[in-house]
C-alpha cells in the first residue's frame, strides 16, 4: 500500500446481529437479512435537516457527519447492515479530478477527460490514505457508534462505472464519450481501468483496516455495455479487485470480509460474476429469481432485487412482494435488499414495511419449512 504503515484501530464493540455476515457467507440464517441501498438519503426528513446547507462533497469529508448519516436510517428500521455515508466519485477526486455536485443536476467534472493526453494530468500514484483518509475516519468512528448492533459495509464504484464518470462529466443515458474510448482508444481505456483497479484496491483495504466488516463494488453502468465489451473493459478488472483485495488483506493479517459484486443490468454475465471471487452477487429488479439462480448456481449469495418503485404500493402490497420475492430466492444463501437504491421521495414508513416484511416472511418460511 502507498503511504506506509497503517495504523490499525483496536477495541471495537462484539458484534451482536451477525445475520448479514453468515448470509453472505452462505450459512444458516433463522431470518433473511435485508439492508437498503441508499438507505441513508434524502428520503428521511433527518438526512435533509443534517445535509442542509451542507456542501455534498464536504459533508463525505466530515468523518462526523458520515456517521451520523450512516445510523440515521438503523434507529428507524430493525435493519441488518449499515453501509457507510460516502460517495463512489471520491474515487476520481483522489485522482486530481474536480467534482462538484450541482442540485438538480447530480455531480459535475468541470474538467472531464476528453483527449487520450488527459489521463497524463491524473496522479499516476494515489496515496489512498492521505486523499481519502477522511473516509477510513469515518468508518472507524460509525463502527465504534454502532455499537456492536450490524456490520459496517464499505464500499468503492467499479474501473467501468468511475472511468464512464470521469469521460461524461457527469451523469449521461448513453454513455456515448465512454464507450467510444473504448472503440477509439482501447489501449488506453485499459492504461486508466487498471490504474483505477488499483487504487480501489487500496481504498477497499483500507476500508477492512478502518473497520469495514464486508465491501460492495458497484459497477451501476455494467448496462451500458454489451456482453463483449463487458468481457474485455469491466469483467477482468472487477475479477482482479477481488484478487487483489483477498491477497492483501491476508498479507496485512487483515479480517477477509465477504464482497458483494453489484452490475447493474448485467445480466448476461451472471454467470461470470459469479466466478469472478464474491461471495455475493447483487441483483437488479430486472430478472427473475429463479432465473439468476439457475444462473449462479449454489456457491454465492444473492442479494436483491425488490423493484424500488414497488415501495410505493400500499404496506399489504409491499408485504406480498416480499413474500413472493423471498418464496423465488428461498431464504438462504440470500440477503434482500432492492434491485437499487431508495429514490429521494419515498415514504420511511413503506421502508419500514419493506423490512419488517422481510424478517416476518422469512421467519415464517423457515418455520414452516
Amino acid at each position: 500500500m502507498e503511504g506506509g504503515e497503517r495504523h490499525l484501530p483496536k477495541g471495537f464493540p462484539k458484534l451482536k446481529n451477525d445475520t448479514f455476515l453468515r448470509a453472505a457467507r452462505g450459512e444458516e440464517t433463522e431470518h433473511t437479512p435485508v439492508w437498503c441501498m441508499r438507505q441513508a438519503g434524502r428520503y428521511l426528513p433527518e438526512f435533509r435537516e443534517t445535509r442542509a446547507a451542507q456542501d455534498f462533497f464536504a459533508t463525505c469529508r466530515s468523518p462526523k457527519l458520515c456517521c451520523e448519516l450512516t445510523l440515521q436510517p438503523l434507529r428507524r428500521f430493525p435493519l441488518d447492515a449499515a453501509i457507510i455515508f460516502s460517495d463512489i466519485l471520491v474515487v476520481p477526486q483522489a485522482l486530481g479530478m474536480e467534482v462538484v455536485m450541482v442540485p438538480g443536476k447530480g455531480p459535475v467534472f468541470t474538467e472531464p477527460l476528453k483527449e487520450v493526453e488527459d489521463l497524463l494530468k491524473l496522479r499516476q500514484k494515489v496515496d489512498v490514505t492521505a486523499e481519502l483518509g477522511y473516509v477510513f475516519q469515518a468508518i472507524t468512528l460509525t463502527r465504534h457508534s454502532l455499537e456492536g448492533r450490524v456490520p459496517l459495509i464499505g464500499f468503492s464504484g467499479a474501473p467501468w462505472t468511475l472511468m464512464s464518470y470521469m469521460i461524461e462529466g457527469g451523469g449521461s443515458t448513453t454513455m456515448a464519450k465512454a464507450k467510444s474510448w473504448l472503440y477509439r482508444h482501447p489501449e488506453a481505456s485499459h492504461r486508466l481501468l487498471r490504474l483505477l483497479a488499483d487504487v480501489v484496491t487500496d481504498y477497499l483495504v483500507g476500508q477492512v483496516a478502518a473497520g469495514a466488516q464486508a465491501l460492495q463494488l458497484f459497477e451501476s453502468h455494467a448496462g451500458h455495455l454489451g456482453p463483449e465489451q463487458f468481457q474485455d473493459f469491466a469483467l477482468p478488472y472487477i475479477r482482479d479487485i477481488a484478487q487483489a483485495v483477498k491477497s492483501k488483506l491476508k498479507e496485512e493479517a487483515l479480517p477477509l470480509v465477504p464482497m458483494i459484486i453489484f452490475a447493474k443490468d448485467a445480466h448476461y454475465a451472471l454467470r461470470d460474476l459469479a466466478h469472478a471471487g464474491y461471495e455475493v452477487v447483487g441483483l437488479d429488479w430486472t430478472i427473475r429469481p429463479q432465473e439468476a439462480r439457475a444462473q449462479t448456481g449454489k456457491d454465492v449469495t444473492l442479494q436483491g432485487n425488490l423493484d424500488p418503485c414497488a415501495l410505493y404500493a400500499p404496506k399489504e402490497k409491499i408485504g406480498e412482494l416480499v413474500k413472493k420475492m423471498l418464496e423465488g430466492f428461498g431464504t438462504q444463501r440470500y440477503i434482500a435488499n432492492l434491485g437499487h437504491g431508495l429514490y429521494p421521495d419515498m415514504s420511511p414508513e413503506h421502508v419500514g414495511a419493506f423490512v419488517e416484511a422481510v424478517h416476518a416472511h422469512s421467519r415464517h418460511i423457515n418455520k414452516h419449512s
